[in-house]
């Protein structure tokens, strides 16, 4: 490869980078930020098909299994970020450790990873707004309901092709209708979505442990089929895998770092404990639906909670819950397409992506053009693709995104061993690091060929613009000349 591959950004230009975005986050509103996108669709939604599918009762193992994977990462994530308190999580962090083509690779992976995330959310939210309305007496069409080309049922017994998900569509433009308004006044409601889901969190714990089954936890790792990945140990592994993008929160926490007051100490504070509330919950919370509810029952089930309370004939409980989590999912999505946008205007910022990504609309000081691209293309993926390939998408790019951050600690710790450090990884400049990679990418080799396949295409379209552009307009290569 060509030097400008390698070429690695000073992280005392980092210090000093000028966005254009308030500073209005304070350590709370960043921990509302990360727990509100880690604890929705990961828990209200693929807990079920995770259980039904691959693990059964041991879901709760899987998410301990993810969790674990995920504060390898947290630790290295919060190193960095007390160091380079720049936007742009894991890209900038490879900017300066290892170079703009490494820096290229996983900013067109975080792309991939927030923008199909909120489409994951965006399809599960849809299910939920429609058991919503379902309970009100409003009967949806069921074309409207599902991706396109899916089988779906109409009120006559008839099977017909699905058009496209309506709801998810919605959910995306009204969410980033908020983020357009600005990021103060959003933060704030985000706040009061992200208390009010806690509530609904612990509603559901305390009604639903009484009624817990020891039947439905045994055998809590129930035998493999034969096949790699159906139950088992390996069962256990691939659910790991499916709902690893639930934890992405702590991820979305980096991206604010030029939306916060004082980032060098706030965001890996943040990082550290928006994981470690989110681990307890989910955890807690998967216990108790696999304890109410048969795992065989939720096999293709999008929405488990409406499926455990339905099964102790608790409908105003259930319409309440149901309401609750609707507005619960609106936090995810606020932090995704969040992301999203702060990614794209560090790389717009650094000219690998065109300046229309870093342009700030004048009254709300919020990136427009990039929040509305954004929506664009988020919302065409809830509406055509199935949530399972949403979902595995979104892990897979995350993995690859954690990996690469424990790679630039050790890089770091070697090259610029003097570099202010607020946050320092335990165990020296490896242990942590490496048992991130180890356990990162067992995750990922879990993760079924297609979706490897999917991601390698993706990473080869990303090569080719940063080839026809971003090698070209870099800003930091021009600087050299």
């Amino acid at each position: 490869m060509n030097r400008p591959f390698w070429r690695t950004k000073p992280i005392a230009q980092t210090l000093t980078t000028k966005t254009g975005l308030r500073r209005v986050l304070g350590l709370w509103q960043l921990i509302a930020l990360g727990v509100g996108v880690t604890v929705g669709a990961g828990l209200f939604s693929m807990t079920g098909v995770a259980a039904g599918q691959y693990a059964g009762p041991a879901v709760t193992l899987s998410f301990l299994i993810a969790a674990i994977a995920c504060a390898f990462a947290g630790l290295c994530y919060a190193e960095l970020a007390g160091m380079i308190p720049e936007g742009g999580s894991a890209y900038t962090y490879a900017y300066t450790g290892m170079g703009e083509g490494i820096a290229w690779i996983i900013g067109w992976d975080l792309i991939l990873e927030y923008t199909v995330n909120a489409s994951t959310v965006a399809a599960s939210w849809s299910g939920y707004f429609a058991a919503l309305l379902h309970g009100l007496g409003i009967h949806l069409d069921p074309r409207f309901l599902a991706p396109t080309g899916a089988a779906v049922m109409t009120p006559d017994g008839h099977f017909v092709h699905a058009w496209f998900n309506a709801p998810a569509v919605f959910i995306i433009w009204a969410v980033t209708a908020l983020l357009m308004y600005g990021t103060q006044i959003s933060s704030k409601i985000n706040l009061s979505i992200v208390i009010l889901k806690l509530v609904i969190i612990g509603s559901v714990t305390a009604v639903c442990l009484p009624y817990i089954r020891g039947t439905h936890l045994h055998p809590f790792i129930p035998p493999n089929t034969g096949q790699f990945g159906n139950f088992g140990v390996s069962g256990v592994m691939r659910a790991a895998g499916l709902i690893f993008f639930a934890y992405i929160g702590f991820d979305i926490v980096s991206t604010a770092a030029q939306d916060s007051k004082n980032p060098q100490r706030n965001i890996p504070l943040s990082i550290l404990g928006s994981l470690i509330i989110s681990a307890i919950i989910y955890m807690i919370f998967s216990f108790v639906i696999v304890g109410v509810v048969d795992y065989r029952a939720m096999l293709h089930d999008p929405n488990p909670v409406s499926t455990v309370l339905g099964s102790l004939h608790m409908s105003w409980f259930s319409s309440v819950i149901t309401l609750g989590i609707a507005f619960g999912y609106i936090s995810v999505i606020y932090g995704l397409l969040m992301g999203q946008s702060r990614i794209c205007l560090s790389m717009a910022k650094d000219g690998l992506l065109p300046p229309l990504f870093s342009k700030l609309n004048e009254r709300s000081r919020t990136p427009w053009s990039s929040h509305i691209i954004t929506a664009i293309v988020a919302s065409l993926l809830a509406a055509c693709l199935p949530i399972d390939i949403l979902g595995k998408m979104t892990s897979i790019g995350t993995l690859l995104a954690f990996i690469i951050v424990c790679l630039g600690v050790m890089i770091l710790r070697i090259r610029q061993p003097d570099a202010v450090r607020r946050f320092r990884t335990p165990g020296g400049p490896f242990l942590i690091p490496i048992l991130g990679i180890i356990s990162c990418g067992a995750v990922m080799l879990a993760m079924d060929l297609m979706t490897w396949i999917r991601l390698v295409v993706w990473l080869l379209i990303g090569m080719g613009v940063y080839l026809c552009y971003g090698l070209h307009r870099s800003h930091i290569r021009h600087s050299h000349h």
